[in-house]
Formats: C-alpha cells, sequence, structure tokens
C-alpha cells in the first residue's frame, strides 16, 4: 500500500506542477527521473542503514556539541532564567542561532565555505539538467540563507531573465539556512531535518523543472560571485554576531505575533461558526497530507499542520507539531517533520522581494509578480521530499 500511495503522490505532484508549467514542452524527464532515483537511494541510505544512521547521528551530535558551546554563552547572560525549571523557549532554541551564525561567518571568512558551496554545486550541475548559477543558489542558499545568498551572486542578478530568476527564488524558499538548523534539530528529530536538507536540494531542482523549465545556453552558463568586503577577522565577527542575534530576535517577534493572530483568529472563528480556522485548513490540506502517505485517521490533523507553517511559519508548525506527536503515528511525524523543514510560507515572499530590491528595484517587481508561483512550487518541493521519506518509513 506504501508503494502504491508513493506513486499515486508523485502523479499529483507532477500534475499540481504540470498544471501551471510555464512552458510544458520543455520539461526534461530524464534529469527528473535520474534526481528520483538519487533522492530514493539517499532516502533509504540515510534512514534503513546503520552506515546512514551513523552518519546522521555523528552529525547531529556535532550540532548537539555547536548548541552546548551556545548555551554557556546564553547561560552567562541569562543563567537564571536559562537554568531554573522550564527555560523560555527564546533563550534555549532561537539564541543559540547567534553562535551558529558565528560559525558560518568563520568559515566563509577563511574561505572555506565557498569552496564546498562551488564544489558541491558543480557536482549538482551535472545531474540536474539547470546552470551552473542555479546549481550554485541552491546549494549556497542552504548555508547563508534565503536572502544573503543573492548578495553572493549580485552582479549577474540584473541581467538574469525571469525564468532563470524564478529558478534562484525557488531555491532559496525550498531550503533552510544552515543557521536556524540547529533550532529545529530540537523541536524535530535530527534525522529527519539532516534528510529534508539533502531531499529539498533535489526535489527544488525537479519541481523547477516540471513547472519553470528552460534551456541555458552555453554562453550564459557561467557563475560570476562576488568578492566578500575586506573586512578584519574581528569585524566579520561583529557583523556575524548581530546578524545571527537579529536572525533570532525576527524569528521570536514574527512567532509572537503569528501565533497570537492564530490564536485569536481560531477565538473567532469558533465563537461565530464553532469550528476553528485551523480546523477550516486542515480540511483543506488534508488530500495533500493523504498523498504524502498519511493514513486517514490523521490526515485532518496533520492538514492542519502543513495550512500552518503554509500561512505562517515552520517554527509555529513545529510547536504545533510538538503538541500533538503523541497522538500520531512515529511515520506521520517522520513525513510531516520533512515536510515542514523549508521557507515555503508567505512571509518568504516579502524576505525575498526584499533581498532582491536591496541591490535591484526592477528585479524585485519580478520576484514580486511570481511570489504566488513560488509558494505554491516550494510547497510543492516540501510534498515531494515528505513522499520519497514516506515510502522508507
Amino acid at each position: 500500500m506504501k508503494f502504491v500511495m508513493f506513486l499515486v503522490g508523485l502523479l499529483v505532484v507532477f500534475v499540481l506542477g504540470f498544471l501551471i508549467s510555464s512552458d510544458r514542452k520543455k520539461i526534461k524527464y530524464k534529469p527528473i527521473a535520474l534526481m528520483l532515483v538519487i533522492q530514493l537511494v539517499l532516502a533509504y541510505f540515510l534512514l534503513n542503514t546503520k552506515v546512514g544512521f551513523v552518519l546522521v547521528k555523528g552529525i547531529a551530535d556535532g550540532f548537539g556539541s555547536i548548541l552546548k558551546f551556545a548555551e554557556a554563552g546564553v547561560n552567562f547572560v541569562f543563567g537564571g532564567l536559562a537554568n531554573d525549571g522550564q527555560a523560555p523557549f527564546f533563550l534555549t532554541v532561537l539564541l543559540p542561532i547567534i553562535f551558529l551564525a558565528v560559525l558560518i561567518g568563520i568559515l566563509q571568512h577563511i574561505k572555506v565555505l565557498p569552496i564546498i558551496i562551488r564544489a558541491v554545486g558543480f557536482l549538482l550541475s551535472k545531474v540536474n539538467g539547470l546552470g551552473k548559477l542555479e546549481s550554485y543558489n541552491a546549494v549556497a542558499a542552504a548555508i547563508v540563507g534565503q536572502g544573503e545568498v543573492f548578495i553572493t551572486v549580485k552582479d549577474q542578478l540584473s541581467k538574469l531573465p525571469k525564468n532563470r530568476l524564478y529558478t534562484l527564488c525557488a531555491s532559496s524558499m525550498s531550503t533552510v539556512s544552515m543557521s536556524i538548523v540547529g533550532s529545529y534539530m530540537k523541536m524535530i528529530d535530527p534525522k529527519y531535518v539532516v534528510t529534508a536538507l539533502v531531499l529539498n536540494l533535489f526535489s527544488g531542482f525537479i519541481i523547477v523543472h516540471i513547472i519553470n523549465p528552460y534551456e541555458v545556453k552555453e554562453e550564459d552558463d557561467i557563475l560570476e560571485l562576488q568578492e566578500d568586503k575586506k573586512q578584519t577577522f574581528f569585524e566579520m565577527l561583529g557583523e556575524y554576531i548581530m546578524l545571527g542575534f537579529s536572525i533570532a530576535v525576527t524569528v521570536a517577534a514574527m512567532l509572537i505575533g503569528f501565533v497570537a493572530l492564530i490564536t485569536a483568529i481560531n477565538g473567532v472563528f469558533d465563537s461565530i461558526f464553532g469550528i476553528t480556522f485551523q480546523s477550516i485548513l486542515g480540511y483543506i490540506f488534508s488530500p495533500l497530507a493523504f498523498v504524502m502517505g498519511i493514513p486517514t485517521s490523521e490526515m485532518l490533523q496533520a492538514g492542519q499542520i502543513m495550512a500552518t507553517k503554509l500561512v505562517t511559519n515552520e517554527f509555529v508548525a513545529m510547536l504545533d507539531l510538538g503538541k500533538v506527536a503523541g497522538d500520531l503515528s512515529a511515520r506521520t511525524v517522520g513525513i510531516l517533520s520533512i515536510f515542514l523543514v523549508s521557507f515555503a510560507n508567505f512571509s518568504s515572499i516579502g524576505i525575498i522581494a526584499g533581498a532582491t530590491k536591496s541591490i535591484d528595484g526592477k528585479q524585485a517587481n519580478v520576484v514580486s509578480s511570481f511570489g504566488l508561483k513560488l509558494v505554491y512550487g516550494a510547497t510543492l518541493v516540501s510534498i515531494l521530499s515528505a513522499i520519497i521519506v514516506g515510502v522508507m518509513l
């Protein structure tokens, strides 16, 4: 039955992508098939083999150690609050982002990250049927973040046609920033965070091939990276510390606003219609939960969490998943966890448009024009990754 639902899920994702494809005749089926096979192999390796288990555990333990180092700084400033009783979410989950941002800054400064990103991007370009720029951008977005990644390619950004610009933005929305991965690992099982990071890269390329197919001419297949501004080590350190703090505060503010708003809307709907707003969204999204492989007895709850992620963000949805995880099967929790690890939500449109506006105002208007299509495609990316994992659990 799992295999049948897997095939049904793939068909539904393809049809949903095909319906809004910009040029159906240009869809490249060979790289799509190849990347699906790669995803299945990687998902099986990471979730069902001893070597994969050891690898994932090693990565999770590594992030665990990093978070412990981060806690030393948090405890120094907020010792009493962090150590006594139930520590606030902001202290235990969000503030460690500062230290992770610092580590990324150091690796950028000593030129380790650029080498890794270029190497992985080059390898991906050999199998994904896309250009070097698109491959680089997908990897870079997963490390430096969906807004910051555009700075590294700003010399090319203004020259890009609409179809290539869409691909860059779609990659940014379909992944997550490495600086907040540690926060996710405190909310959901680390093995699903690691697996989603890997699968979303390929799912993003697959969905782009369906929704936004095009051919990159050889003379246009170039990668021009913006050189980092010259900074001393401590200038860089201060900048990334403040960047990490800014991310933590921004996420906290969004959580306060979104959780309060959802609670208020639920109260209004319950008073007037006798059903909460999230329950209504759950009914709307439950068919998608079903095609991801979630059983009918749990698809309504799953649909609510999926919808919450789309209209708010992944943090709010992960908090909701944590509240009901004990009532769901381990397989459903795994599938939902994979779905939640991405930036596919409406607020990301503003973040990406804002990032491009700071570089090229004209291109920012183009990004805003296909904002809904971005969210649609990025949501299909999350669904596809969840379907792949569903057949492995």
